[in-house]
């Protein structure tokens, strides 16, 4: 018996509202109807719409309710499409909608008892029988690459009574493999932590890296490695802004946890956020302000002698773009900042060196958004041309590889280089960093304890926080409700840590630290 989705909770009762019903709850619509469907996707997401919204923006609504509606509208859009350009049309409609709901809950224009009634008829209507005059409908079809995939029922992926399984994707090989190794030891570190305490509600934490070689042609086949062999139940620690481009969809039509990537990028901080998609480390733009303002205000660089250094990819372009948006907070001209690029996985730097060197105004800073060697290779070309100028990397160069390969050089090599951190002072004292570095010489004797392991091992433990919350009936749906209830988490670094629907990013504070000339980094106030 086909039933239909909406029928019973609006008004209308025409003929192509009953196709569009039955759509949205089978999956599957003929193209003959497709312009109508359309036509009715349209009326039905102003009228839907709100109601999902207003039901994110109250928290007395459990975050799973509105997960159900919101995930069939979407197959309607996709199925009532007939081109991607139409569909991205249907969404962005949508999703105004849904900002208009979420608005009148937080301007005090909508009541959230009443909003609650609005979402019960809404999920009464997913029972209620179709129309007579809706027409049959073909059973669904296996779900297509792009569609969202309902939850299974029954066991749960990568969970037993013994173990939870997480994937990784990180590069083995290629400019950031160091950095994919050390953040793999520090979750590694974290996981073997709690399974050494008894696991979490008795279950061990297992972790299972694949190799990308940090190339995001090699990312599909790890994340199916890691997906369809290994059977993990969700993902964590992947590293790299552009190998996210292709992980992150993947996860998502699987509605599979993304937790904490190795990135400051947008794509894994969508507004709203992407459900699955959790991040513990600051943005690049975040990042990428800390710098400037720190250049302007306590280095006194003028705008017009700050440059900008970065992979010719989207990791080079988010970084980029949040020093333009630096420069307008400050209410400067972002239009003739210098970009100074190199390819992805290169050491070349002769293109970048030449364009340095023509520029009539003498650069003074240059703001990096690069992996080690190819960071620690522009510095060396660099060094001797402009003696006093002033390097600002961001978190996601790996601090420590970054000083030893600077070291290795000599001392001027390591003079007026910056590194904002996502995390505090490897060398100091605080609670978080004194537990690391015990249990890391307890799990991993005689490995040294850096900037992007200390970052994994914060990470992992955010994560098992949730796990400990979450109860022992574990889904994916109860993680994320747990995760999104993470209320001023206290975990010794300064700065709580908060997750919630509308802000799927646990930290948004930046610290700074500069290499003296013995290779070691020193803490520094950026303001």
């Amino acid at each position: 018996m086909q039933y239909s989705f909406f029928a019973s909770c609006l008004t209308w009762r025409s003929h192509r509202l009953a196709v569009l019903s039955a759509v949205m709850l089978v999956g599957s619509v003929s193209a003959a109807a497709s312009a109508d469907n359309v036509s009715v996707v349209r009326e039905l997401a102003g009228r839907v719409g709100p109601i999902v919204g207003s039901s994110q923006a109250c928290t007395s609504i459990p975050a799973r309710r509105v997960q159900v509606i919101l995930a069939k509208f979407q197959d309607a859009i996709r199925e009532a499409s007939t081109s991607p350009n139409e569909r991205n049309e249907l969404a962005r409609e949508f999703e105004r909608n849904i900002a208009e709901g979420r608005a009148a809950v937080n301007g005090g224009r909508a009541d959230c008892r009443l909003v609650e009634r609005q979402l019960a008829d809404l999920e009464r209507s997913v029972n209620t029988p179709a129309p007579a005059a809706a027409p049959a409908v073909a059973p669904a079809t296996p779900a297509t690459t792009g569609a969202i995939r309902p939850a299974p029922s029954g066991p749960v992926r990568g969970v037993t009574d013994q173990e939870i399984r997480f994937g990784m994707v990180i590069p083995y090989s290629g400019s950031a493999k160091e950095n994919g190794q050390s953040y793999k030891r520090g979750i590694e570190v974290a996981f073997a932590r709690a399974n050494a305490a008894g696991g979490v509600h008795g279950r061990m934490l297992k972790l299972i890296a694949a190799d990308d070689g940090f190339e995001p042609s090699r990312t599909p086949d790890a994340m199916k490695l890691l997906w369809d062999k290994e059977q993990v139940f969700g993902f964590v620690g992947n590293l790299g802004t552009p190998t996210a481009a292709v992980a992150v969809p993947f996860a998502l039509e699987r509605r599979a946890l993304f937790f904490a990537p190795f990135t400051g990028g947008t794509l894994v901080r969508r507004d709203p956020p992407d459900r699955y998609v959790f991040n513990y480390r600051p943005s690049f733009v975040e990042e990428a302000d800390a710098a400037v303002r720190y250049l302007l205000k306590m280095r006194k660089i003028k705008p017009n002698q700050i440059a900008v250094f970065g992979q010719n990819d989207d990791l080079g372009e988010q970084g980029f773009a949040g020093v333009a948006k630096a420069y307008r907070a400050a209410g400067l001209n972002d239009k003739a900042i210098l970009r100074l690029v190199y390819t992805r996985n290169s050491i070349d730097m002769d293109e970048a060196v030449a364009q340095l060197k023509a520029q009539k105004v003498p650069i003074k800073a240059i703001v990096m958004v690069g992996t080690t060697r190819p960071a620690a290779k522009f510095i060396e070309k660099t060094r001797d041309l402009f003696p006093g100028m002033i390097y600002t990397n961001m978190s996601i160069v790996g601090a420590t590889a970054l000083a030893q390969e600077l070291s290795m050089l000599g001392p001027r090599f390591t003079e007026n280089v910056i590194v904002t951190q996502a995390v505090p002072a490897v060398s100091g004292y605080s609670s978080t960093v004194l537990e690391f570095k015990t249990a890391l010489a307890e799990m991993a004797a005689g490995e040294v304890p850096d900037y992007i392991s200390l970052e994994g091992y914060i990470a992992a433990n955010l994560l098992i926080d949730a796990l400990k919350r979450c109860g022992p009936q574990l889904d994916t749906e109860r993680l994320v409700e747990t995760l999104e209830n993470t209320r001023n988490l206290d975990m010794g670094l300064g700065a709580s840590l908060s997750l919630s629907r509308g802000d799927h990013q646990a930290l948004h504070k930046v610290w700074g630290t500069q290499l003296d000339k013995s290779g070691i980094y020193q803490p520094i106030d950026l303001e």
